[in-house]
């Protein structure tokens, strides 16, 4: 049986990520979109990859490991060639090693679980150390890079997504996170209230508009690492794990899926037909029905989803 507050939590998730992307508000309330864009909807992949390391726990031999491996790279190769079109010239090596745009979840998800497999065994502590070493590293990366502390070319490459944004300092963190939930058994003996939710939730909204106002970081560049997901995420999982609803059907998280794999095409698509009104409506009904079409293919075509 599955836990439904997660697979609602993974829908939820979703579009999280499709607003990020679609800097949700930004022409009309810039400042509510910032802390919103890289703030709150932040919190969609670090949680994503909670889950997907919460149940890496399970994989503890090298031939479920292979098998893990295989699904993952038979998902990032088919919509790695479905999104060629949208590859820049001079960004082939780029794409297919970090993967483009969204597709860089999968593939960082891919080495990160490797690493993870290698260093299981590890006591809890050293992987924590791990961690918050790495994910130290990565926001460092970012901050110099968004603060263009530096000049030149060193400026241009700190300010690479891959830089900082890629399988050591972004997805083996979180995924780290999920194993060590399912390893000590912290959703058995942890069960946040919805204020502990609420608040935490409220920090990364804080330090988003902390970086905006205080910093003053660009509002033009994206932030990816907040130290406050590292709080929040965990706890919003364990929250919705605690929840005692189950059911025996994957469709909510076949959809969340789909919607995060398949939604810059739609988004391509809709926006570029320059609709007279209700184009954000019409994307997001459009975004379900695609996504509930994928959902139904995969069941024949498997590794789609």
């Amino acid at each position: 049986m599955r836990n439904l507050a997660v697979d609602v939590l993974k829908i939820i998730l979703a579009f999280f990520v499709v607003f990020l992307h679609m800097h949700l508000l930004r022409d009309f309330y810039p400042s509510l979109s910032y802390v919103l864009v890289n703030g709150l909807f932040r919190i969609g992949v670090p949680v994503f990859l909670i889950i997907t390391g919460y149940y890496f726990y399970h994989v503890d031999d090298i031939n479920k490991l292979k098998k893990w491996l295989i699904r993952i790279f038979l998902l990032y190769s088919i919509w790695s060639i479905i999104y060629i079109p949208f590859w820049k010239e001079g960004k082939v090596f780029i794409n297919i090693l970090f993967g483009y745009h969204h597709l860089w979840y999968l593939i960082g998800t891919f080495f990160a679980g490797i690493i993870l497999f290698l260093l299981k065994n590890k006591s809890p502590q050293f992987l924590i150390l791990t961690i918050l070493f790495l994910f130290g590293c990565g926001y460092m990366i970012q901050m110099l890079g968004n603060l263009h502390y530096f000049n030149g070319e060193l400026d241009v490459a700190l300010n690479l997504f891959p830089s900082y944004r890629n399988f050591l300092f972004v997805c083996f963190p979180f995924l780290g996170i999920g194993f060590l939930i399912k390893k000590l058994n912290i959703d058995v003996k942890q069960k946040p209230s919805l204020l502990l939710v609420t608040g935490s939730v409220a920090l990364v909204v804080l330090e988003a508009f902390f970086n905006y106002k205080v910093i003053g970081l660009d509002k033009k560049e994206s932030i990816d690492l907040l130290i406050s997901l590292l709080i929040a995420c965990p706890i919003l999982f364990l929250y919705c794990k605690s929840i005692p609803v189950k059911t025996d059907s994957k469709i909510l998280a076949s959809i969340s899926t789909a919607i995060y794999l398949v939604h810059p095409l739609i988004m391509e698509w809709i926006f570029n037909l320059h609709l007279p009104s209700f184009e954000f409506v019409i994307f997001i009904a459009v975004l379900l029905i695609v996504s509930l079409i994928l959902v139904l293919i995969n069941r024949r075509i498997k590794y789609l989803l």
